[in-house]
C-alpha cells in the first residue's frame, strides 16, 4: 500500500452508513468457528442491512476515523483517548494495511497527547492482528454484546513510546 492509495480523515455524519455497510460485510465474512452463527448475527445488530443510526450515536462519543481508497471510506476505527474501540476494514480491501495505518493513526493521535499505553478488547479472530502490532494480551474477558448476549474476548495492551506534550 503506497500513501498515494490510502488516506485518513475524520469521519463525517454522512459517512455513517457505509460505515454501518462495512461493520456488517466484515462481521458477516468471518467463519463461524471462533464464534456462534447467533453470535455473529448479535454482533453486528441483528442487521444484513446497514443502518447508520447506532453509528452516528457512537460518533457523539467517540473519535472516528475512516480510511478512503479513490473516493470510497473502506474502513474506519473509533476510539475515545486511550481505549480503541472498534475496527473494521472491509473485506475486500482487507490485508492491504488498512487496519495497521488505522491502529498506528490512534497510537499516533495517544502519543501526541502523552498516552504512553493504549488498550483495545479484540475479537477472538482479531487477537493475532493486534499481537502482529506489538499488543500483548493481558486476559481472555467476557463481552455483552447489545442484545446482551455475552462473548469471549481478549483484552489487549501496547505500550508507546511518548513524546512529552508541549506547554
Amino acid at each position: 500500500m503506497s500513501a498515494n492509495q490510502i488516506s485518513l480523515r475524520p469521519a463525517k455524519k454522512t459517512d455513517a452508513w457505509v460505515m454501518s455497510a462495512i461493520h456488517i460485510a466484515a462481521i458477516k465474512a468471518l467463519p463461524a468457528t471462533l464464534y456462534t452463527e447467533k453470535e455473529l448475527f448479535a454482533w453486528r445488530n441483528y442487521r444484513d442491512q446497514p443502518d447508520g443510526s447506532n453509528i452516528l450515536k457512537s460518533m457523539k462519543l467517540e473519535t472516528c476515523w475512516v480510511a478512503i481508497e479513490r473516493d470510497v471510506v473502506i474502513g474506519f476505527a473509533s476510539f475515545i483517548v486511550d481505549e480503541l474501540i472498534g475496527l473494521y476494514v472491509h473485506p475486500k480491501s482487507q490485508g492491504k494495511g488498512i487496519g495497521r495505518a488505522l491502529v498506528q493513526h490512534f497510537c499516533d493521535e495517544a502519543t501526541e497527547e502523552g498516552i504512553d499505553e493504549v488498550i483495545t478488547t479484540a475479537s477472538l479472530y482479531a487477537e493475532g492482528f493486534y499481537l502482529r502490532l506489538g499488543f500483548t494480551a493481558i486476559q481472555r474477558t467476557p463481552h455483552y454484546l447489545r442484545s446482551g448476549i455475552v462473548v469471549p474476548v481478549t483484552k489487549m495492551s501496547k505500550t508507546l513510546a511518548t513524546t512529552p506534550k508541549e506547554i
